[in-house]
């Protein structure tokens, strides 16, 4: 089994910053794909952002120049440092992660999610 774990969530005012972790446990092999997710209340969960393994990246147009999505390979974790937040940037934020376990079954699971609140 493997287990994702975000952290980092919070209040912050308009213009502040907020780093998001999240932490991948269990039988892995390697992962794929991480992404973080949002949704707002009465919207569509939508991708923010996402990392390949080898590093390429992928960003809603909403939050380009201002987000930041990152990962640790070693320990399979990924970030996403969100600068200059804007009120629309509330939402439950969830990371994504896609891989392979160790007996090579592939997996796509979510974290339990976190609130990020930006106060105008």
């Amino acid at each position: 089994q493997v287990h994702l774990v975000e952290s980092g969530g919070g209040l912050v005012q308009a213009g502040g910053s907020l780093r998001l972790s999240c932490a991948a446990s269990g039988n892995i092999l390697r992962i794929n794909v991480m992404g973080w997710y949002r949704q707002a209340p009465g919207k569509q969960r939508e991708l923010v952002a996402s990392i390949s393994i080898g590093g390429s990246t992928n960003y809603a147009d909403s939050v380009k120049g201002r987000f930041t999505i990152s990962r640790d390979n070693v320990k399979n974790m990924s970030y996403l440092q969100m600068n200059s937040l804007k009120p629309e940037d509330t939402a439950v934020y969830n990371c994504n992660h896609k891989g392979l376990t160790q007996d090579w079954r592939p997996y796509d699971i979510w974290g339990q999610g976190t609130q990020v609140t930006v106060s105008s």
